[in-house]
């Protein structure tokens, strides 16, 4: 039996010891210390952001950016239907609504049906857009790039500054991925909008074990997010805080770890990519599966394969693959669930989920870590063609 295979998991052989040492080393491993300015400042330095605030996770950059982008109480906010459910959760902390879009074939926020609800469903009164059927102000929307795979930006970016609406990216799965046609060519993810937002979970490109970054090129938006990170703090010396404040600042000993992974994520990419093509020139002749297409548009970083299934050519539909690759030591799991079937959203409003729920029950994404090898590739691919 070849040895387990898992999902996605971090390799750690740069200088993560040596820096995490000199944390402990020096005593400095809370969240004030050299590398935690250092991870901010190579982060703006790879993206061009002018901007970079460190987090404990993404879930928090993206919960800040809200309230920073002037979400308030009863607010709807615009956010895809197929996501992991952070960016939605982060809405309902500030007690806003999440309305819920389609997906494109890029697993994405269906730009044109998002377009043409804004253009149909809503109004514009006093510099701001209101939702017709709710009466509520639509106040921000969170395009979140899938898989690393980037956002369609184009026409909603325009449509959205037309109608005051802001733009949050969560770009928690795609460090390193950049636009290459289009009004957005030479931008990475999460610098386009108003606010982006990265994580450096366990499974992300580069983690720094938990752990999140807020990017803004609005000096203001940076100033802010930094106070608000770090409680609200008006006086150090004597705790005088004038708002309510979040202990959501990233801890140096994390920080180290961000850095020495930074500082390997272009190897990374590279061999993403390289797998990539290794699993599309083994995938693609078996019949009933494919490796799902990457946007045109972009130069994606690869973070997380996924392939589609047609069970009825296959012979094996997506919950029946995932016990059979868990039977051959190769971990895999499906789409999140769609949100709008969550308990706590079922009564948000949805515009035309007519993709989602498709790509939803036919894809699985299977092993993507960095320090996958051409032969977990080869066995991979060898138990997918199970029928020959």
């Amino acid at each position: 039996m070849h040895e387990y295979i898992p999902m996605s998991i971090p390799e750690f052989k740069g200088n993560e010891w040596k820096y995490i040492k000199e944390c402990i080393d020096t005593g400095w491993v809370s969240s004030v210390g050299k590398f935690v300015t250092r991870f901010e400042d190579e982060i703006c330095n790879y993206t061009g952001a002018k901007h970079a605030i460190a987090c404990v996770n993404g879930t928090a950059a993206l919960h800040v950016s809200l309230i920073i982008a002037g979400v308030k109480p009863d607010d709807e906010v615009i956010v895809p239907v197929l996501t992991f459910i952070a960016p939605v959760n982060a809405i309902n902390y500030i007690n806003a609504h999440p309305v819920f879009m389609d997906c494109d074939n890029y697993y994405n926020i269906d730009a044109e049906k998002t377009c043409e609800f804004l253009e149909l469903e809503t109004v514009i009164k006093n510099n701001f857009t209101y939702n017709k059927s709710t009466g509520r102000r639509i106040s921000a929307i969170i395009p979140v790039h899938i898989f690393g795979n980037a956002v369609q930006f184009t026409q909603l970016f325009d449509i959205c500054k037309e109608r005051n609406i802001k733009i949050i990216e969560d770009a928690t799965e795609s460090l390193g991925t950049s636009y290459i046609t289009g009004s957005q060519s030479g931008s990475y993810t999460g610098t386009i909008g108003d606010l982006g937002c990265l994580s450096f979970n366990g499974n992300k490109i580069i983690t720094t074990g938990g752990g999140g970054m807020i990017l803004s090129n609005d000096s203001g938006h940076a100033e802010r997010a930094r106070y608000l990170t770090t409680q609200a703090k008006d006086d150090g010396l004597y705790y005088t805080h004038n708002e309510i404040g979040y202990n959501y600042r990233m801890t140096n000993i994390s920080a180290a770890l961000g850095v020495a992974q930074l500082e390997r994520l272009p190897e990374y990419i590279s061999k993403k990519k390289h797998n990539y093509h290794l699993y599309s020139e083994k995938i693609n002749h078996i019949h009933g599966i494919e490796l799902s297409q990457l946007p045109p548009y972009a130069d994606n970083n690869n973070w997380l394969y996924a392939i589609r299934i047609n069970d009825t050519i296959y012979g094996k539909n997506r919950d029946q693959l995932i016990h059979y690759l868990e039977d051959n030591n190769i971990q895999s799991r499906p789409v999140w669930k769609l949100n709008h079937e969550q308990k706590p959203y079922r009564n948000c409003q949805t515009y035309k989920i007519e993709n989602a729920p498709s790509l939803y029950n036919n894809t699985l994404n299977i092993p993507s870590s960095v320090n996958l090898t051409k032969d977990n590739v080869d066995y991979i691919a060898s138990v997918l063609d199970w029928k020959k």
